[in-house]
């Protein structure tokens, strides 16, 4: 009988470290999911802080582009308000195709090209879409690692039970 019992406690033993062990997984990649999505909201802040010096420049140099700077300023703020990853994806589609419209201005404003606060803002927008790009592909591979690991044998069981859901990428195409 002690036997039945300590082979009893030791199977509720394992069991629950096994639970232990697997839940706590789950938890530190869902957190990594958020963390790599807070970095993306963190370059693209940056990245919303400098375009209206960027439209500002511009400005001075091309008054009457007028309408590619409202909607440059319009894009911006549609981008900032966005709620939900779709929405937002669409919104920075549309920023990113934007911005590519007033970089090839230079072309069109010699001394807009030779602008040294031109050139430092594009310098430093050119440097945050390279950080936001990095940021999506690490949040990308996280939930992909996530979404494996909620998906597979015998996690599901857990994530299931404690009601932890896929999470979605970022479509980085067009951007």
């Amino acid at each position: 009988m002690k036997i039945e019992i300590i082979a009893l406690l030791s199977a509720a033993a394992a069991l629950a470290l096994w639970i232990a062990v697997i839940f706590n997984r789950l938890i530190t990649y869902r957190n990594r999911c958020t963390n790599a999505a807070s970095q993306i909201d963190i370059q693209l802040k940056f990245r919303y802080r400098l375009i209206p010096e960027l439209v500002d420049v511009v400005k001075g140099y091309a008054a009457h582009e007028k309408n590619l700077l409202d909607d440059v300023t319009k894009k911006r703020t549609e981008a900032l308000e966005s709620a939900g990853q779709k929405e937002s994806e669409e919104a920075e589609k549309r920023l990113s195709s934007s911005l590519k419209t007033i970089f090839a201005l230079k072309e069109q404003y010699p001394s807009l090209k030779a602008s040294d606060n031109f050139l430092r803002l594009q310098k430093q927008l050119s440097e945050i879409e390279d950080k936001i790009r990095f940021s999506r592909q690490f949040y990308n591979d996280i939930v992909m690692r996530y979404n494996t690991l909620i998906s597979s044998f015998p996690n599901l069981i857990l994530a299931k039970t404690f009601h932890f859901t896929e999470k979605g990428y970022f479509d980085i195409s067009d951007i």
